[in-house]
């Protein structure tokens, strides 16, 4: 595989671009975040590799511009920053993995060629759909039955995770966590109180619902049938 590593500590560089080349891995080194952006984003690369305490631009808004700029190549964190909320931050930023320092190569390499056997990963949506709902995400707009639906940012945020996840439930604390951003419960009436002004312009101007609650649990979005 080719694989670009962004690592400033010397001593750390060296002993990982050694063991990948051992391993028979080709491997490009930068030391800092903005040459690792542009590389990324004009280079073919099967795996990132990538510590968040770089110069230039971090990593963690590296990945994130790498992300932006649409380019879906594996990454993993390689990092002393080993916090609970540190890999939800880094996996949430687009890595998908996260390894913490002081590490084994042969752990780093394993999870490296874990992620290179990954299939490509699909065009990212453009567009969801659901029965006679259509939401264009560039756009910003929905409609149904041609009909233009006026959102607020917030129910426009709350649809779109309940299209995503069509037909599966999604609970309270999901939506809590996905899209006010709380990762705990403020004992608020907030979602309650969106999903009724959603219903209101999703489902009740037309003759099939697609909002139904699943009591004690959350919400589901689907056409009946």
């Amino acid at each position: 595989m080719r694989l670009l590593l962004v690592e400033d500590d010397p001593r750390t560089a060296d002993y990982i671009v050694r063991g990948l080349s051992e391993a028979g891995h080709a491997c490009d080194l930068l030391r800092n975040g903005h040459d690792a952006l542009v590389a990324a984003t004009r280079d073919a690369y099967d795996v990132i590799v990538a510590d968040r305490m770089v110069p230039g631009l971090d990593g963690l808004s590296m990945i994130k511009a790498v992300r932006a700029a649409g380019v879906t190549t594996p990454a993993i964190f390689l990092t002393s920053i080993g916090g609970v909320d540190d890999r939800v931050e880094g996996l949430e930023a687009g890595g998908d993995d996260y390894l913490v320092k002081p590490f084994a190569f042969s752990e780093l390499l394993a999870r490296i060629n874990a992620l290179g056997r990954r299939p490509a990963a699909q065009e990212q949506k453009t567009s969801l759909r659901v029965a006679d709902l259509e939401m264009d995400l560039i756009m910003r707009r929905v409609t149904r039955q041609g009909q233009v639906i006026d959102l607020q940012p917030r129910e426009f945020s709350l649809l779109e995770v309940l299209m995503r996840g069509e037909g599966r439930v999604i609970t309270r604390t999901m939506l809590l966590e996905r899209v006010w951003d709380f990762h705990f419960d403020p004992k608020t009436s907030v979602v309650e109180t969106h999903i009724s002004r959603l219903r209101a312009k999703v489902d009740r101007p037309f003759e099939v619902p697609l909002i139904h609650t699943v009591r004690n649990t959350g919400y589901s979005l689907h056409a009946q049938g």
